[in-house]
């Protein structure tokens, strides 16, 4: 399973995807420009389909607060 962490040594402790320096707010961003989830696994291979609904859900369950 996927998750989010925040690391004030990496992206000045924005949510990143574990083991990655990749924002979700990126991921976010690609989402946003009508990048479809298997045009970023492609783009990005070391990414998972399940680090890229992690990241969704994330900035979802941050919306709601």
């Amino acid at each position: 399973m996927s998750e989010i962490v925040f690391d004030p040594k990496i992206l000045g402790g924005k949510a990143i995807i574990k083991g990655t320096r990749i924002s979700v707010d990126f991921i976010l961003e690609l989402l946003s420009s009508d990048m479809s989830i298997e045009a970023i696994l492609k783009e990005y291979p070391h990414l998972k389909k399940e680090d890229i609904l992690a990241a969704y859900e994330s900035a979802s369950k941050e919306a709601l607060n």
